[in-house]
């Protein structure tokens, strides 16, 4: 494994201290590798859900596309026996 050396505020270090104190993390370093791959998750699906909206957004679903979903949601909930 790599080691990647940083500075952090004090106050963000008194933070992490608090984390492993009370046993959310193993160690320092297990906070920052969470908090690394925390950061990454969030970004990749930020990408993601940004990619989906553009292409919605470039080419939008049609009525004949989405209307069968609409017709079969009707029929669905008429078959409920409230």
């Amino acid at each position: 494994m790599t080691q990647v050396v940083t500075r952090i505020p004090a106050d963000l270090l008194s933070e992490i201290d608090a984390l492993v104190d009370d046993e959310t993390v193993a160690s320092r370093s297990d906070a920052v590798r969470r908090g690394l791959e925390m950061l990454i998750d969030r970004e990749r699906r930020r990408r993601v859900v940004a990619s989906i909206v553009g292409g919605y957004t470039a080419l939008p679903q049609t009525e004949e596309e989405v209307g069968w979903a609409d017709e079969a949601t009707r029929r669905m909930i008429g078959q409920e026996p409230w």
